[in-house]
């Protein structure tokens, strides 16, 4: 006889001080549209429930969509989504309110993919902060600034969204059944800065990955293996940027100066 193993992703937190902690994170929510991704069994959507003006909860695994249903079932202000989050328009659950905050235990296998998810959602001003707990080495990435060794295109592509605070971090037995990492909980306080950095996100998130493409190289030599000549980027290098620096030492504001200046050089040549 075998037993049913928990389907990837699904380590459900326990820990009552932590769901606690993750509720009170999200700060007042009695006139807000809150959205919680994967709430499993209920344990922060309890929380959730009683502080916010209206509660979407999206959860992929049927059977737990159908025990949140029925749990819940005399909340009306509680709906339950039994929906692919990835598959998610958020901007459907606004209702009458300018914008959303977001709670979540985020799956370890689709992380990145839900935080470019809510990016886009910040870019079009639907969600405003979002508290998620995701394994802590991917954190680490997340609030590494440059000059770090753990900084890259995640840290930048974050950190040109959001004002990032590292709350703080959880052993495996905080959850059910524990996983093999450690968690971390960030919040994201969404502040796009594309306008200020004076940049568009997908040429610029082109260039950023280009950027980090192979860690050890110089940016230069990162540059060059993307398409740039040696003498495209000697005629707009920033002094701001060491000739051997790698893209880990570069700040944002110095990268965008960058991009800008092979950006306008190329449109001069047409």
């Amino acid at each position: 006889m075998s037993s049913k193993k928990p389907k990837l992703g699904q380590n459900f937190l326990i820990d009552e001080e932590a769901c606690l902690r993750i509720a009170n994170a999200i700060g007042d929510a009695t006139e807000r549209t809150v959205v919680e991704i994967g709430p499993g069994h209920g344990a922060i959507t309890e929380l959730l429930a009683k502080r916010c003006k209206h509660l979407h909860c999206i959860e992929f695994d049927p059977a737990l969509a159908r025990e949140l249903e029925f749990r819940f079932r005399n909340d009306t202000h509680v709906s339950i989504h039994h929906a692919d989050i990835l598959s998610t328009d958020l901007s459907t659950m606004l209702g009458n309110q300018g914008s959303l905050d977001v709670v979540g235990n985020l799956p370890y296998y689709i992380t990145s993919d839900i935080l470019l998810l809510l990016f886009a959602a910040a870019r079009a001003g639907v969600v405003s902060r979002a508290v998620v707990m995701m394994q802590r080495e991917v954190a680490e990435r997340i609030v590494a600034g440059p000059g770090s060794s753990e900084y890259g295109a995640l840290s930048a592509a974050t950190q040109m969204h959001a004002q990032v605070t590292n709350l703080f971090t959880l052993p495996p037995a905080a959850f059910s059944p524990p996983p093999d990492v450690y968690s971390t909980v960030l919040r994201l306080e969404f502040a796009p800065r594309f306008a200020e950095l004076g940049i568009e996100f997908e040429g610029f998130n082109r260039f950023l990955r280009a950027s980090f493409a192979q860690k050890r190289k110089t940016l230069s030599n990162n540059l060059r293996a993307a398409g740039y000549t040696a003498a495209q980027l000697a005629a707009v290098w920033p002094e701001g940027i060491g000739a051997q620096a790698r893209s880990e030492a570069v700040p944002l504001e110095a990268m965008a100066e960058l991009y800008r200046a092979l950006g306008s050089a190329e449109a001069q040549k047409r």
